[in-house]
């Protein structure tokens, strides 16, 4: 391996062109119209236009990414997050063309994006699953009202297909059943082209807790500990951190086992991240799904491993990487990982899009990491994610590690757009959050406090 084109733009573009600097890689990066002064353009060895602005013209559309591949002569592709990464007809195709593909197998992405394949394997794996119903397709109404019944109510209508959020809708009431069903059905098929949901217990007293994974093809795999991916808006996460806070050691090592167990039994390859629900009422946790590539959050887990992910995912592409024990893999201290956006929280977070007329963040140590595709001067544009940076801090402690984020936010300057800086330290210095009572309810409980609308 010698070129690796980045498929993707924004601040992992720019995480993963430092692990090929790193690692003596030469890098290739694409760039839409929008993007064509980005900072990830300007970071790689090489830069090839992709189309139009729409990401459904350029990032999306894998025949102008391979084209651009062979243009430059690479000779591996990384997906990053989002756009192709769980696309594993994208995988294929990388393969198909003699190019290596730096990620899980295509098998393996296919049966995490499936819902139900996904539920298969884990309850195949040991891992707890929340009750739930099979896939649903054809003739709801006789399905619906039985998987309703076995479910229990309030529960989730999901789109098989979906992930990060994305068609999801509760149902406390079940004469509501069917028309959320069909609303959820109709979204999938234009979002996804698969139409088929299923129906999941919903968890009213709910924690997110993720387990960073790595599986090394064979049937081996290690975890690299949890994180707490609790505090939410619109189902996306804002501020992660690791160790999740109240969790008793015995709840944490199960989770963190079974999460391996899971990447094991699939012979999976390379970084991923099994999600589980923590049902704080009876103090269980629960299988949500497993995201087949590196998570926007990896930086709190290599900040509290010291360990390069991405490298890791490169060095096992490349035939390069030792195997790691799980013993060899040391959690130390605490981290926090703010993602910062050009949004309004108090308006619905609404994404405010313009330049940045001003943009300073806190100086980079070893305690601070700095995250971002963009500067002083770039365009927030409408087209992509509003994220600006992501700004994670490690300390010795969890009180200490709020104490230095909320110094490292406080530094930061942004004009030209609304942004959200104001909110997540609101979030920080709320009492709840430094008892560690945080739920994936945290800002609707506590919105009088956070949000000034």
């Amino acid at each position: 391996m010698n070129k690796v084109l980045i498929a993707n733009r924004g601040e992992i573009a720019c995480r993963v062109i430092a692990s090929c600097q790193k690692l003596g890689l030469k890098s290739v990066a694409i760039y839409s119209d929008a993007d064509a002064n980005a900072r990830h353009v300007a970071m790689a060895d090489e830069a090839l236009h992709v189309g139009p602005s729409s990401a459904r013209e350029s990032y999306l559309d894998w025949d102008k990414v391979l084209a651009a591949a062979q243009q430059a002569g690479a000779d591996a592709i990384h997906p990053g997050y989002g756009f192709l990464a769980e696309s594993a007809g994208f995988a294929r195709a990388v393969i198909d063309q003699g190019i290596t593909w730096i990620g899980p197998h295509p098998d393996s992405i296919d049966d995490m994006g499936d819902k139900e394949r996904a539920r298969e394997l884990a309850i195949a794996a040991g891992v707890p699953v929340l009750p739930g119903s099979p896939r649903l397709t054809d003739n709801l109404d006789t399905a619906l009202e039985r998987a309703g019944a076995q479910t229990g109510f309030p529960l989730l209508v999901k789109a098989s297909a979906g992930g990060g959020g994305i068609g999801m809708k509760r149902v406390d009431d079940p004469a509501d059943l069917a028309a959320v069903a069909e609303a959820t059905q109709s979204m999938a098929l234009k979002a996804f082209g698969d139409g088929a949901i299923f129906l999941e217990r919903f968890v009213a007293n709910a924690r997110h807790v993720e387990v960073q994974v790595f599986g090394f093809g064979d049937g081996t795999a290690v975890h690299l500990h949890e994180r707490d991916c609790s505090i939410q808006r619109r189902y996306q996460k804002v501020i992660e951190e690791s160790p999740a806070p109240g969790l008793s050691d015995s709840m944490r090592e199960s989770m963190c086992t079974v999460a391996a167990q899971l990447c094991a039994h699939q012979n999976y390859a390379g970084a991923g991240t099994v999600e589980f629900v923590v049902d704080m009422d009876c103090l269980e946790f629960f299988f949500l799904e497993m995201n087949t590539r590196i998570q926007v959050e990896h930086p709190v887990t290599e900040m509290c491993t010291d360990v390069d992910l991405v490298a890791m995912q490169i060095d096992l592409a490349r035939g390069q990487l030792q195997t790691l024990s799980q013993q060899a893999i040391e959690h130390r201290g605490h981290a926090i990982e703010c993602r910062i956006y050009a949004e309004n929280p108090d308006k619905m977070f609404m994404p405010s899009p313009g330049r940045l007329e001003r943009f300073v963040l806190p100086e980079p140590s070893a305690d601070v990491r700095i995250d971002r595709g963009v500067s002083e001067g770039d365009e927030i544009t409408i087209f992509y994610d509003p994220m600006i940076a992501k700004l994670t801090v490690h300390a010795d402690n969890r009180a200490s590690a709020i104490a230095t984020m909320r110094t490292a936010l406080k530094s930061v300057v942004i004009e030209g757009v609304s942004h959200n800086v104001a909110f997540l330290l609101r979030c920080l210095e709320h009492s709840a959050f430094a008892n560690g009572e945080v739920s994936t309810h945290f800002v609707q409980a506590h919105q009088a406090d956070l949000l000034n609308g």
